[in-house]
């Protein structure tokens, strides 16, 4: 520990927990944030910044669970057993990806079971883009392409978040993500190599997920409820319009490449800023997905709660034999 934490850890403990020693603490829990030190689990923190991060950790857990559905129909449907065998391993990751931010709730004393059951009780949000279908093989690729590319733009920025587990987990899911963009990329640049139906399907995945993969970053700077005071505390470390400007930024050559069109007739590039600018967002469907009126939200929680009830008895089984070993020991 340098001796600038030391001083501000011995500052946040003084008092005897009024008002005055709350504010104390809080003055000193800025200064880490502000010099880029690391929040760990035992440290002080304010109720407000564990809420924050429990909420975004858990949304970002349930969205890897939920977004392994719409791609679980497609294992028995993909179209080699090469491609099979690639998105299993995605699929795998996904779940992986859940479990380690399930685990970093846990250190800021969330409730694993308790996070769970209020994502199937419809109290708990995931990201919007998991409520659209994937309809055809090349939704496969544009879920790896859009979907996971516009999630690694957020996610290496929270590879520097505050809160030091999160930071070290994002590391790790990075690294797994940048597979699966990879893997969406390579699926849509076989098809646009294809035959015109193949090229079809390609450009009709496209204009269904592009506006989905733009919303999913989060709603507009001003209307973003905690965004301010996230990036305050270095739980985020860019606003989503900054994400979002990234990410089209990184994907219309891509796109280009691609050889495919965007289904914004006002897309363009700014000359002036050196940024792509993209058209008007439908934010009232956003928030209409976001409500739970998308076309998918009833039926990812049925088969998520239906998921659950299902393997109870592997989780059970756990159980009894941790039990036995610790008897045994």
């Amino acid at each position: 520990m340098n001796k600038t934490r030391t001083k501000d850890v011995v500052d946040a403990g003084a008092g005897g927990g009024g008002s005055g020693a709350d504010a104390r603490k809080r003055r000193a829990f800025q200064r880490r944030i502000d010099r880029d030190d690391k929040i760990e689990a035992g440290d002080w923190m304010p109720d407000e910044y564990r809420k924050s991060l429990v909420r975004q950790l858990s949304q970002h857990a349930h969205s890897e669970i939920i977004g392994m559905l719409p791609e679980r129909n497609w294992l028995t449907r993909a179209p080699s057993l090469q491609r099979k065998a690639i998105l299993l391993a995605k699929i795998q990751d996904e779940a992986g990806h859940g479990l380690y931010l399930y685990s970093v709730t846990e250190t800021l004393g969330a409730r694993r079971d308790d996070l769970i059951d209020d994502l199937h009780a419809g109290r708990a949000k995931y990201s919007s883009i998991f409520n659209y279908p994937a309809l055809t093989w090349a939704d496969i690729g544009a879920i790896g392409w859009l979907v996971d590319g516009a999630a690694i733009v957020n996610q290496i920025s929270l590879c520097k978040t505050s809160y030091g587990p999160a930071a070290r987990a994002m590391t790790r899911i990075c690294k797994e993500e940048s597979f699966h963009q990879r893997q969406g990329y390579d699926i849509l640049w076989k098809l646009t190599r294809g035959s015109a139906a193949q090229r079809d399907m390609a450009q009709d995945a496209v204009n269904r997920w592009w506006w989905p993969a733009l919303m999913m970053l989060g709603p507009r700077d001003d209307d973003s409820t905690h965004g301010a005071q996230s990036l305050r505390w270095k739980i985020k470390r860019h606003s989503n319009d900054a994400i979002r400007r990234k990410f089209l930024d990184q994907t219309v050559p891509q796109l280009q490449a691609l050889g495919l069109d965007a289904p914004d007739p006002d897309l363009r590039y700014d000359e002036k800023s050196g940024h792509w600018r993209h058209g008007d967002i439908d934010w009232d469907e956003f928030r209409r997905v976001i409500g739970g009126a998308g076309q998918c939200n009833k039926q990812r929680l049925k088969a998520a709660r239906r998921a659950r009830q299902s393997q109870a008895w592997v989780r059970e089984a756990a159980a009894a034999y941790q039990a036995k070993r610790a008897a045994a020991a």
